[in-house]
């Protein structure tokens, strides 16, 4: 190179450019010549380097660009050479020098991150080197797409979820910091996810013993994890003030009907109303207030009827997990809009139950906090098996020992004891203390919490304690109106033990408020004891039917079906039951009939007399 261009490339106004190119030549022959070798070669006006012998890690660079290396070996070692910056932190001062040095850095850059991507792309993809040379991948190209999709699904389907969900985390903030759209990273996770959803259901035994220490996990910070929930203030199709007002008002009922279930963190209206005209999509609200799942809702005026469109959005992914349609006849605008918040409040709640119930079964036991290790319970508990239940027992035990205060883990493992108990699986006296113990210990971590009076007012059931039952799930639902378990409760006991009336208007308060509720057999089973009671036989035949057909409904429901069924005349119908009740449980009868639940001697002896005329005696 010339000297000129070297001085006008180096400096930009030097008083004596050519004295300060000679002096820094000195220098440099100092450091790379030796006697037997001068590397420093000049011509006339023209300066060059002898590079005879000598390997340069950035002409090697350029030269790879050309064709890069095809085997694992060659390319680890090349990547290992070339992952640096070029000239590493210099800083040239003169204009010219620092937009080439730019413009280097950049080619350089791009050689390097192409080198990184063969190397990744030729490594196993169970090779346990395969995450660290895709992260030295994305070190060098941080918003390469196909790169995230790669670690993420390595870390699924290895069972690092929690290594998964950071990463994703932490890669949306960069991408959103940097005004760059997340609809590709959302779909490679979505891509990522349904490879690690296959490897797991086919790798992880749903029954799976739990062994831990008592003290694992106990200083985590992820023991205290409870999902969380932003609903976004809901729209108004209508332009008009009023219209406005109403779906404002909806917005802020629905917060505070979900916020009085405690079982998960629903952010702050205000937080919310911060990002309203910010124009930003549900997930991106969602990855600026930190949380979990975000809800939207239309409202618009049909007519005599009020319609709502709500959409529920998991933040991670950007995915719709649910939406649905509620109609409601707007004639009593005050009813209208209570049954709406019933509606919207209930099937939130049941959306993100069943999502979390499916993301911790999918999840290694050892990697489940106490959140996750209750939502494993509850998913083995609503299988309603003697070998469900002692698992489902496993995870509530250890998500108490993760998180003392979580008194849904409580109320959860009281459940298991009463269920013990009620389908005569060990003793019942001993479950039934058990149940009690447990709701005792749920009602002491939060007293506020609808589930734990819930808890509470099932193991007094069992102590046959009926009016002390009856004003503890009356609490649960005066906590909280929307809390369908407690409606549904309510329904239970009072079909057998109080008001078959009042039972009725429970269960279908309940059914109203979970459609879809997995303790659906006993919603209606308790609506066909209301219906027994009050002498109703056919009301009581249909009511029972329709909750043996549930498909997790229980030997108990069978044999309530059964006996209904021969009470309302219906022998032959109730007869073909009575094969599948003992296939279920060989020499199951009348007497495990009633010493589950609760009759008055009278009706006993009726029920007794139906079970025999369809060989259940």
């Amino acid at each position: 190179m010339g000297r000129s261009r070297l001085c006008d490339l180096l400096w930009d106004l030097p008083n004596d450019p050519r004295a300060e190119l000679r002096w820094h030549l000195s220098k440099l022959r100092k450091c790379i010549d030796t006697p037997e070798h001068p590397r420093i070669v000049t011509h006339e006006d023209a300066i060059g380097i002898d590079l005879a012998g000598c390997t340069v890690d950035a002409l090697e660079l350029v030269e790879l660009e050309k064709g890069l290396p095809t085997t694992l070996p060659e390319l680890s070692v090349f990547a290992d050479r070339h992952r640096e910056i070029f000239l590493g932190d210099m800083e040239l001062s003169g204009t010219a020098a620092s937009v080439w040095l730019s413009a280097q850095r950049r080619c350089f850059s791009s050689a390097s991150s192409a080198l990184a991507k063969a190397l990744a792309k030729a490594t196993p993809f169970d090779d346990p080197a395969f995450p660290r040379t895709v992260e030295q991948w994305l070190d060098l190209a941080p918003f390469e797409i196909e790169g995230h999709r790669l670690l993420l699904s390595h870390l699924l389907t290895h069972g690092r979820f929690a290594e998964a969900e950071t990463h994703l985390r932490t890669t949306e903030e960069l991408f959103f910091g940097e005004g760059l759209p997340l609809t590709g990273l959302r779909e490679a996770a979505k891509d990522a996810r349904s490879i690690g959803r296959v490897v797991m259901a086919e790798t992880i035994h749903p029954a799976e013993v739990i062994q831990t220490n008592d003290n694992e996990g106990l200083n985590s910070k992820f023991n205290n994890r409870r999902s969380s929930l932003a609903v976004m203030p809901f729209f108004a199709v209508q332009s008009d003030q009023p219209y406005i007002e109403i779906a404002d008002g909806l917005t802020h009922d629905v917060i505070v009907r979900l916020a009085k279930l405690r079982c998960i963190s629903i952010i702050a209206r205000a937080s919310v109303q911060a990002l309203e005209n910010h124009g930003l999509d549900p997930a991106e609200a969602g990855i600026r207030l930190g949380v979990d799942y975000v809800a939207t809702g239309t409202l618009r005026q049909q007519s005599s009827t009020l319609r709502f469109e709500l959409e529920l959005v998991e933040t991670s992914c950007g995915s719709i997990v649910w939406t649905d349609v509620c109609e409601v006849t707007s004639a009593n605008l005050m009813e209208a809009l209570n049954d709406l918040g019933n509606w919207i409040a209930s099937a939130l709640m049941g959306e993100i139950e069943q999502s979390e119930r499916n993301r911790a079964i999918l999840r290694p036991p050892s990697s489940l906090d106490a959140w996750g290790s209750h939502h494993r319970g509850l998913w083995h508990m609503y299988r309603f098996t003697k070998h469900d239940n002692a698992q489902a027992q496993l995870y509530f035990e250890r998500a108490k020992t993760l998180d003392p205060t979580f008194s849904r883990a409580f109320a959860g493992l009281s459940f298991t004891h009463w269920q013990s108990a009620f389908q005569n699986w060990s003793d019942p006296v001993v479950e039934a203390n058990l149940a009690y113990a447990a709701a005792a210990q749920s009602l002491l971590a939060d007293e506020k919490d609808p589930a734990a009076h819930w808890a509470m007012g099932r193991a007094l059931w069992l102590r046959k304690k009926n009016d002390a039952a009856v004003f503890s799930l009356r609490e649960s639902v005066d906590l909280s109106p929307n809390f369908a378990l407690g409606h549904y409760s309510l329904a239970f006991v009072e079909s057998q033990t109080g008001d078959p009336h009042a039972a009725i208007q429970s269960s279908d308060l309940s059914r109203s408020l979970s459609p879809y509720d997995p303790l659906m057999f006993g919603i209606l089973g308790s609506r066909a004891i209301a219906h027994f009671r009050l002498q109703e036989f056919e009301e009581a035949a249909m009511w029972a039917k329709r909750a043996a057909a549930r498909p997790n409904a229980h030997v108990n429901i069978y044999g309530l079906a059964a006996i209904c069924l021969s009470v309302a005349g219906r022998v032959t119908e109730a007869r073909e039951l009575t094969s599948t009740i003992h296939a279920m449980q060989a020499g199951y009868g009348i007497d495990n009939f009633l010493a589950a639940f609760h009759f008055e001697h009278d009706q006993a002896k009726l029920l007794r007399s139906a079970a025999a005329k369809v060989f259940l005696s």
